[in-house]
């Protein structure tokens, strides 16, 4: 059962935040994995509208959707971005974080996409990095390449959140990530409160320790509000770290397929249930859809646009 939305403890800043409250958030399906590796990973747009409903259920406040072709295989659509979006409001009213990712220089479809569909969030990548995965077993990469995102690329797709009013979730994957955020403030085309996303256990990024979560929350603007995504193993020992420094948290299918007790999750709800249980359990609580638009600071805009797009 969903608790009301009532705010309790000391706030951290004048605002009201109050630091017992944690914004939960699942990721859905990524791009990488396929069913062979997870058979629950969603691919249509009813099928990630569906496990969307099921993380809702279980207390995440907010998605993160990429999308896929029916096959599976990743699509930057801004027409399959948009039946998403529909499938999901006739489910729930959580929150859509639309991811703009790409290896290409071409982000004309991300942009269409946020002017169409205009979610309240979207991930945007902060720097160029090498991504790849390294098989101990086999002593070779499974796969190895650079995720290239420069700031005229990072510009446009800035440009494209603000005509939207959509809130930029700024994916760090280094401490250079973090520290190179200034410039954008400094033109005007990220406004502070700022929202950070801190990856960590990617090969070519920070490592999956508590230190790098405390280095990447010293470098962040004051006031920013930050959550961590720990990808695959000590994922659950990372977000467990997070809570108690204070962060918010974000697990599902994208990030790691497997329960605390080494089960693989049959659904994105699963990983929720479990994520919000260890929020309560070190004293705070999810933060119900209403809270959580307020601690991110989402504006009208993006809300109005989604309830548009639903009618």
């Amino acid at each position: 059962m969903r608790e009301k939305p009532t705010f309790t403890g000391e706030p951290r800043d004048p605002n009201g935040r109050d630091p017992d409250i944690c914004v939960v958030t699942c990721a859905l399906t990524g791009v990488l994995a396929g069913r062979k590796q997870c058979p629950a990973i969603p691919y249509t747009p009813v099928e990630i509208a569906e496990e969307a409903k099921r993380a809702y259920d279980a207390g995440a406040a907010a998605v993160h959707i990429h999308a896929r072709n029916d096959d599976g295989s990743p699509t930057f659509s801004p027409a399959v971005f948009a039946r998403i979006k529909d499938e999901v409001r006739q489910r729930c009213p959580v929150i859509l974080n639309f991811s703009t990712g790409t290896l290409l220089d071409d982000v004309s479809e991300q942009c269409a996409t946020l002017r169409e569909s205009r979610p309240e969030i979207a991930a945007l990548n902060m720097g160029t990095m090498n991504y790849s995965k390294y098989s101990r077993a086999r002593k070779t990469f499974d796969f190895d390449m650079v995720f290239p995102n420069t700031y005229a690329k990072i510009g446009k797709l800035l440009h494209a959140m603000n005509e939207a009013g959509t809130k930029p979730e700024l994916e760090c994957f280094d401490t250079g990530h973090t520290q190179g955020t200034w410039p954008l403030v400094d033109m005007g085309l990220l406004k502070p409160p700022l929202q950070f996303s801190f990856i960590v256990n990617v090969l070519g990024g920070i490592p999956a320790h508590v230190e790098s979560l405390q280095l990447q929350t010293r470098i962040m603007p004051p006031g920013s509000e930050w959550e961590v995504i720990g990808i695959s193993h000590g994922q659950w020992r990372m977000l467990a770290a997070a809570l108690v420094l204070g962060g918010n948290v974000r697990c599902g299918l994208e990030d790691h397929f497997y329960l605390p007790s080494g089960e693989m999750a049959r659904s994105n709800g699963e990983l929720c249930e479990v994520a919000v249980r260890m929020v309560r359990d070190v004293g705070r609580r999810p933060a119900t859809v209403e809270e959580a638009r307020q601690i991110l600071g989402l504006h009208d805009g993006g809300a109005a646009g989604a309830a548009g797009a639903a009618s």
